[in-house]
């Protein structure tokens, strides 16, 4: 079993850290927010005092962060991975990051003689708790095999991309796959309900027909239909619409580099600004139903009182 280093204990990397212990691994964790340690450490993740400390004795090191900024500043400077972690360490991102920041780690990394693969994940919050990961690889064919080994615990499927930065932009294009899904699933139940179709019925049979999808399935924007559903609890987050429109933005971002039109892509964005604008950022991305509405009424939301 291996030592393993992880830092960001958030939603996602809490439960992940959870299944290595699980599997036992012995793993060191770090993170800025206390509550996070503390339920890590309810699960058997030793909690370090610092990125220096999580990492000095680890055989793998695996970041979970919120943005491509955190995961630069983290690998880089004096307290960071690159400067404590052994040269003999296998790195891994799992943050949701710019195509760039990957990049960057992966050729400073070797600039540094490390190992690094970009190692960005699918499945949400149910699926980090579940084990169920999809995950997509990105790196040199030995360092993705090492990987492979490492993330069975956390995962329902995992995938080599290919080369480095693929695992990522792989992640990037499902991503954006998955919110215009969204949109999609926002409208049409919302169309099918205001011309009286009794909402589990349509969802019975838009699952079997052409209508299907991860988002309908998962996140289904209507009450009481899927379990899963934000809809069931006053559209609290499963997916922050902030975080939506972070992925989103970084996929466009790509398309831009790539010299590519993606209108559809455009659309979400939109959706989840208009949201965020609203003061609603902190909200389920699938909240997006709402805009369907001229007065913004949907079924299963129920704004925050002004006073």
């Amino acid at each position: 079993m291996a030592t393993i280093a992880w830092i960001g204990l958030g939603n996602m990397g809490g439960p992940m850290t959870a299944n290595l212990v699980e599997a036992g691994h012995e793993v060191v964790g770090f993170d800025l927010d206390a509550r996070a340690n503390e339920a890590a450490a309810a699960h058997g993740v030793r909690i370090a005092t610092s990125v220096a400390d999580a990492v000095g004795g680890a055989g793998a090191v695996f970041t979970m962060l919120p943005k491509g900024e955190h995961v630069r500043g983290v690998y880089d400077g004096d307290g960071g991975v690159w400067a404590n972690a052994p040269a003999t360490a296998l790195l891994l991102d799992s943050s949701t990051v710019d195509i760039e920041t990957s990049r960057y780690c992966h050729e400073a990394s070797a600039e540094r003689g490390f190992r690094f693969v970009d190692a960005p994940v699918s499945g949400g919050i149910s699926g980090a708790a579940a084990g169920t990961l999809t995950f997509m690889l990105g790196g040199a064919e030995a360092d993705v095999a090492a990987a492979k080994v490492l993330v069975e615990p956390m995962a329902g499927n995992v995938f080599a991309v290919g080369g480095a930065t693929q695992g990522i932009a792989a992640k990037l294009a499902n991503n954006m796959m998955l919110f215009i899904s969204l949109v999609a699933a926002a409208e049409g139940s919302q169309l099918a309900s205001s011309l009286g179709i009794d909402p589990q019925i349509f969802w019975d049979i838009a699952r079997v027909s052409s209508a299907d999808s991860w988002a309908l399935r998962t996140w289904y924007p209507v009450p009481d239909v899927v379990e899963s559903s934000a809809a069931n609890r006053n559209f609290d987050a499963t997916f922050a619409t902030t975080l939506a429109l972070k992925d989103v933005a970084l996929a466009l971002g790509a398309g831009d580099a790539a010299g590519l039109s993606l209108p559809a892509a455009q659309l979400a964005r939109e959706q989840f600004e208009q949201l965020i604008a609203e003061g609603l950022g902190g909200k389920d991305c699938s909240l997006i139903a709402k805009l369907v509405h001229p007065d913004g009424a949907v079924a299963g939301y129920e704004p925050a009182s002004a006073g």
